[in-house]
């Protein structure tokens, strides 16, 4: 099935359709995770000084290292 919506985005970024899932999955995780700490250092200052800047400077290593196996100009990540 050429067409078929669970697999035409992971081909696209060269992915398996269980490889797409965890690569999702665990950027989604470390979003959820990284999204806690900064609303518990919103309230307590003092905790998670630097959590939420180190998330996103791993997602965005991260992420930048997998647009880098595909043509991003074709095929962006979102």
């Amino acid at each position: 099935m050429a067409d078929n919506p669970f697999t035409k985005h992971p081909e696209e970024v060269g992915e398996s359709y269980g490889e797409h899932l965890a690569a999702a999955s665990g950027f989604g995780a470390t979003m959820v995770i990284g999204g806690l700490c900064v609303m518990i250092h919103a309230v307590l200052p003092f905790l998670f000084v630097n959590t939420g800047s180190r998330t996103m400077d791993k997602l965005h290593k991260k992420m930048t290292r997998r647009v880098d196996r595909v043509n991003w100009e074709r095929h962006p990540i979102i």
